[in-house]
């Protein structure tokens, strides 16, 4: 079975295994606060990184670079004035700023206060933003300049007095706090009055920070195309930044972690950042990913450490080759969604050893991570989990004649489901029906509860796993189950494809979903032989699983977190009316190339002219 891990391979491992024991020891009792009145959290674990490392670098953008000691005392100044206003333990308030280090102390200083941020996600407008924040009801916001436009737009529709609208200027406001609009409360002006005694105190608050506390409401898409905002409490917060940043990385103050993701999400926010502040290491941050700037900023900065998206390295990988790739000083890598078909590629030419794939999700209880670095693998976890058998039409689990669900064998793929318990609570969603909704009870026996990831995935061996599909995104066609993400591993492969996206779409008259694939050229159309990419697909896949239908865009839309549309793809299907300017190929039944689908053609087989 490819990429099965072996008694040998696991025997290679040994001395590496051994090194990380005491960390492991270490991070375990970090990670596992069980003790209800013990401090803990984000404000905790950045304050004893400061008294461990006071003038060691934090936080770096552009020219900003700022010590443990400035960015604690800049957020104490900032948790005082919170204070002052009336904002309390528990309250939220709603943090709407681009990625820049304001972002980072604004959350920082809610932390403290023990109040929860709410991660506005920096694209969201109009009703999505409203709706957002009627999920949370915040009592406070706080605006960067360069996203005051979007939130003006919504301001009638919220609930959020002015003396509670924070404004923060786009720029380097730690030595200038800028002019604030009319109706906005400049808060780094105001929050510099608070004195020594502000700068120098950490609030007696921070310490009155639980595990069962909630930390932050990250924000998760909604099968309805409204999100969903997830409960993430401080307890998880220890787990995730010790399991990720000690157990995983072994990150020191001298590291440097370079991460150009949007810091509304879980994986540049909390894996990331809390990883450097767990080794109370550097934190580089960018305003927007860039691919052409990417390794001069890594170089910058003298970063040791890289946060990714699978994505983000398809891009770098894709950048023209230069002498200086791996001129860097980068050893180690974490993130998820690193596709098998560039895995390799990644590790040879940028020359980093170390890849630390992890599975993680924000709104789930269990973590997976490649701390011992074998290829092609999201590691282990230390949380129960298990593999069950499914239905794939609906997406449920199978129960036995006994009402209980069946665990596939090692080396099958199923869908993961995570135990839930003291070691691994459930944080949920901030609507308790919506949390109830993925809580399996009675999964092996009585009074068991599981959290179902909807994610499938393949046991390795060794407590390893594989990441194989989102439920949603596998299709049924002909008898057969489909992998998306094989398809795309596949056409990634083809030398003139630079990205592709896998779904299934429904032709009339037939059964399950027939294969469709978006895919970007590296060069231009012209480049494309349809008959040779048949052929090449013939032969990488199964006759199941080739696409029937192309549709070639010349840049695909991306979410923030490089995430592919599927749901509008899917939407739009082979019909050439709402494609617009992306022209659709088909592979029609008996012959051997793709042709360019025509209102004519559509209608043909949506007649059922021909048959599939």
């Amino acid at each position: 079975m490819r990429d099965t891990i072996t008694w040998g391979m696991m025997l290679r491992k040994l001395p590496t295994i051994a090194k990380a024991i005491p960390r492991v020891v270490k991070g375990m009792k970090v990670a596992n606060v069980k003790d209800p009145t013990q401090p803990c959290g984000l404000a905790w674990t950045f304050e004893q990184a400061t008294l461990r490392n006071p003038e060691g670098l934090a936080l770096l953008q552009n020219d900003v670079a700022l010590t443990y000691a400035q960015v604690n005392q800049w957020a104490n100044r900032i948790a005082h004035h919170l204070i002052s206003q009336g904002i309390g333990k528990g309250d939220a308030v709603a943090i709407f700023i681009e990625n820049r280090p304001e972002l980072l102390v604004s959350i920082l200083a809610v932390a403290k206060v023990g109040a929860v941020s709410a991660l506005l996600n920096t694209s969201q407008t109009r009703d999505a933003l409203v709706h957002s924040l009627s999920l949370v009801a915040p009592v406070a916001i706080i605006v960067g300049e360069e996203l005051v436009p979007a939130y003006c737009a919504v301001r009638q529709r919220v609930a959020i007095a002015e003396t509670r609208t924070w404004f923060i200027a786009d720029r380097d406001t730690y030595g200038s706090p800028g002019i604030s609009p009319d109706g906005f409360i400049n808060l780094m002006k105001v929050s510099a009055d608070t004195g020594d005694a502000g700068r120098n105190h950490n609030p007696p608050s921070s310490q009155q920070v639980f595990c069962d506390d909630t930390c932050f409401y990250i924000y998760t898409s909604g099968t309805t195309g409204l999100p969903k905002a997830g409960v993430f409490k401080h307890g998880r917060w220890m787990r995730s930044s010790a399991s990720f940043g000690l157990i995983a990385l072994d990150m020191r103050p001298a590291d440097v972690v370079y991460c150009p993701l949007p810091l509304y999400h879980a994986t540049g926010l909390c894996v990331c950042w809390g990883s450097a502040i767990s080794g109370a290491s550097a934190f580089a941050i960018r305003r927007k990913f860039s691919a052409s700037q990417f390794w001069n900023d890594v170089r910058k900065y003298r970063a040791t450490t890289l946060g990714y998206v699978g994505e983000l390295c398809r891009y770098l990988v894709d950048q023209p080759p230069s002498a200086d790739d791996n001129q860097h000083g980068v050893t180690k890598m974490i993130g998820n969604g690193l596709r098998p078909g560039a895995w390799q590629q990644f590790k040879t030419r940028f020359g980093v050893g170390h890849i630390c794939e992890l599975y993680a999700a924000s709104d789930g209880n269990i973590g997976f991570s490649n701390m011992l670095n074998f290829d092609n693998t999201i590691g282990f976890s230390l949380m129960n989990w298990e593999l069950v058998a499914y239905d794939h039409d609906s997406g449920a689990p199978i129960r036995n004649a006994n009402g209980l669900m069946s665990k596939v064998a090692k080396g099958g793929q199923g869908l993961l489901l995570a135990r839930i318990d003291d070691k691994a609570p459930l944080d949920g969603y901030t609507d308790p029906q919506k949390t109830e909704k993925v809580v399996l009870r009675d999964v092996f026996s009585k009074g068991d509860r599981y959290f179902n990831t909807g994610d499938l995935l393949r046991n390795i061996g060794f407590g390893h796993a594989q990441f194989i599909d989102r439920l949603g995104d596998t299709y049924r066609w002909k008898g057969e189950n489909v992998s998306t993400t094989e398809v795309e591993n596949i056409l990634l492969q083809h030398p003139n494809i630079s990205e592709a996206v896998a779904y299934g779409v429904e032709i009339c008259n037939t059964n399950g979903r027939a294969g469709m694939a978006a895919i970007t050229p590296a060069e231009s159309l012209a480049t494309l032989d349809f008959s040779e990419l048949l052929s090449f697909l013939q032969q990488h896949l199964p006759a199941y699983a080739v696409p029937l239908f192309l549709r070639v865009k010349v840049k695909m839309e991306t979410t923030g977190t490089f995430k592919y549309q599927k749901t509008r793809l899917k939407d739009e299907g082979f019909d050439p009316g709402k494609t617009v300017d992306d022209p659709i190929y088909a592979w029609l039944p008996g012959s051997q190339t793709y042709v360019q689908v025509t209102t004519q053609v559509l209608a043909d087989i949506d007649a059922g002219k021909y048959r599939y």
